[in-house]
């Protein structure tokens, strides 16, 4: 029952969304099927049965219903607009852009999708920010009779102000520890933006403090747990349909200025209008400079560079999915060879994380597979998609905002398959797309990079929905109705202790351990390791 490649010539790709449609396909079993040749459709029935896959949804989260929760966020660049939007304020200048951007581009159903975005029921009670043109942008769109919103000078008046339940911090990563402990002390809920720590005692601090308030409901930011393909890969995966998985590598490709976080500077930035020594914080004292204020995270003073920016969403998901917790050793090289513009952070990079006691389940004798490596590999310099591949002994799988199953030509568990032509491993024994018959339009290529990776949207019922919308639901649904986020305290303190070794494996050139049973990195004799890790200076470290 070979394959005839013959039978799938003259579909457009428009006809072959609607042959799809969101339903798993079983490579040449499945070209059988389309044939409606009766036996095939018994063997394609029989190959679901065996692979037993289950393409499911998130669970829901509670209702929104009771007293509204009363929200302050500090915080309001960029991503601080963005959770506003999800959370369903969206500036008055956002809406007049998305009404011109849909009136010149029909599939543009931004401002369409915000409109019928569920209400969380939320007062916008608090704002803060250091810079008084983002603060008063966001009063004058957000504080109204219907919803009175104060602007607060400092963090530590905003969550000992009386006036929130629960705080969002999207700020740069050197106050997003600080900034939830005294949340946290307070008695407030915390969402709160990736990274999670800047500094490895901060990890520990933090993982503390939400140890002794265990009603406190943590979230750190990570929006793609809610994708629906993920859940997908989770159950592949649970089932041994890959086999052993040995390697996983996952990327970043971007390669414009945005991208590479070369953000423009406000016109109205200056020591008047910005609280300079609020930013600073704990950062080395410098003259008001726009460029780090704006640009911050082109320094390790104030943020994390790939591996805490973007390396984070990547290890996140792949964790959601294999749950491998931290590696045991991180290798990290890379350096600044596509913008050469006072950065001292890498804007290439590549992360070598091993794990050699993981293992995902085998399908040969016990005892000859253990182990596996995860490679993180990074440019700002060139936007061609290499993808995201968990690669087993058995299968490979394509993991984005859809799930694709190859079979291994060499596999142990479909060698008879194989060997009968019932499966061709060019073909994808498995595929779900979760859009169905939704066509996405995506208006650049940063858009592209998060859409892929599941950080803008997912789908419920072949619909697409907001995924940081869903974040935070989940999150709200936790402090109004009970249970815990799905990337709370000990998610984030996996993310942020693998950032780490892979920034000072960077900045120091060696592989950094983890000694679980301890729980610890591994400091050689005079290495004070959370000085290497936020030390400003642009050249690798070498200790004497």
């Amino acid at each position: 029952m070979a394959t005839d490649k013959n039978l799938f010539k003259g579909f457009s790709r428009r006809e072959w969304l609607k042959i799809l449609g969101g339903v798993p396909i079983f490579g040449a079993v499945w070209a059988a099927g389309f044939r409606s040749n009766e036996k095939a459709l018994s063997e394609r029935n029989l190959l679901l049965e065996t692979l037993n896959i289950k393409a499911s949804a998130p669970p829901a989260s509670g209702p929104m219903t009771g007293e509204p929760l009363r929200v302050g966020l500090i915080g309001f660049g960029i991503r601080g607009e963005q959770l506003m939007r999800s959370l369903g304020f969206a500036t008055t200048e956002w809406i007049d852009d998305m009404v011109k951007s849909s009136a010149e581009n029909p599939d543009d159903k931004r401002l369409a999708e915000f409109q019928a975005q569920e209400s969380l029921n939320v007062k916008l009670t608090a704002i803060c920010d250091v810079f008084d043109f983002r603060a008063e942008k966001a009063l004058r769109s957000f504080n109204t009779k219907e919803n009175p919103c104060k602007r607060y000078a400092t963090h530590l008046e905003l969550i000992n102000s009386g006036e929130v339940d629960a705080i969002i911090i999207a700020t740069p990563d050197h106050w997003h520890a600080p900034m939830a402990l005294a949340a946290i002390e307070a008695g407030l809920h915390v969402y709160l933006e990736k990274p999670m720590t800047h500094t490895i005692q901060e990890t520990y601090d933090l993982r503390e403090a939400c140890r002794k308030n265990p009603d406190i409901k943590f979230a750190v930011g990570h929006q793609h747990r809610q994708t629906q393909s993920f859940l997908t890969a989770q159950d592949a995966i649970a089932k041994n349909t890959l086999g052993h998985v040995s390697l996983v590598t996952t990327t970043t490709n971007r390669n414009d200025d945005n991208g590479a976080w070369q953000y423009d500077i406000h016109p109205d930035a200056s020591p008047e209008t910005v609280d300079w020594n609020a930013f600073l914080g704990t950062a080395p004292q410098i003259p008001f400079n726009a460029e780090h204020f704006f640009r911050w995270r082109k320094w390790w003073a104030y943020g994390s560079g790939l591996s805490g920016d973007l390396l984070t969403h990547d290890y996140d998901r792949i964790n959601c999915v294999l749950k491998m917790g931290i590696p045991k050793y991180i290798t990290g090289s890379g350096g600044i060879y596509t913008h050469r513009d006072g950065r001292n952070v890498p804007d290439v990079m590549q992360i070598n994380m091993d794990f050699p006691e993981f293992s995902t389940g085998t399908s040969q004798p016990p005892g000859k597979e253990k182990g596996m490596t995860l490679v993180y590999s990074a440019t700002l310099g060139n936007q061609f998609e290499r993808g995201t591949m968990l690669m087993g002994h058995d299968a490979s799988m394509d993991l984005g905002n859809m799930v694709t199953i190859y079979a291994d030509p060499r596999s142990t568990k479909y060698k008879d398959l194989i060997k009968e032509n019932r499966i061709d491993p060019s073909v994808p024994i498995y595929q779900y797309d979760p859009s169905a018959n939704g066509v996405d339009a995506v208006t650049s290529a940063t858009a592209k990079y998060f859409a892929n990776k599941g950080l803008l949207w997912t789908y419920r019922d072949g619909k697409r929905v907001d995924s940081t919308f869903l974040h935070l639901r989940e999150w709200m649904s936790c402090i109004r109705n009970g249970g815990n986020p799905s990337c709370g305290i000990t998610e984030g303190f996996e993310e942020a202790i693998t950032a780490h070794m892979g920034g000072l494996s960077y900045k120091i050139g060696r592989r950094i351990e983890w000694d679980a049973e301890n729980e610890q990195i591994i400091a050689l004799p005079g290495e004070n390791l959370d000085e290497i890790l936020v030390n400003n200076d642009d050249v690798f470290l070498s200790l004497k």
